[in-house]
């Protein structure tokens, strides 16, 4: 369910709510009876709670150990191979 936060525009009151989708705003202020309350907009909260989050989701390759074992079998063999001067008999 989602928590909406309210001010009354009379006495200033701030508070949160929890309220279903289908319930209908709150209108009048706890505190000073007037129907004066607005729904304040604010940003979503997100918490990323646990050790596997960035490791199983959202990993970037460079630092990755296969990455680098790859990259280490790349580099010999341009090194076997031969050049012109010496392939080529006189």
């Amino acid at each position: 369910m989602p928590v909406y936060t309210y001010r009354c525009e009379n006495c200033g009151v701030e508070f949160e709510r929890q309220q279903t989708f289908t319930e209908e705003p709150l209108k009048t202020c706890p505190e000073c009876r007037k129907k004066a309350l607005r729904k304040i907009i604010t940003p979503t909260r997100v918490i990323f709670k646990g050790s596997g989050f960035y490791a199983t989701d959202h990993k970037s390759p460079s630092g990755d150990s296969t990455s680098k074992k790859s990259e280490s079998k790349e580099a010999p063999s341009a090194e076997s191979k031969p050049t012109s001067s010496e392939g080529s008999t006189a």
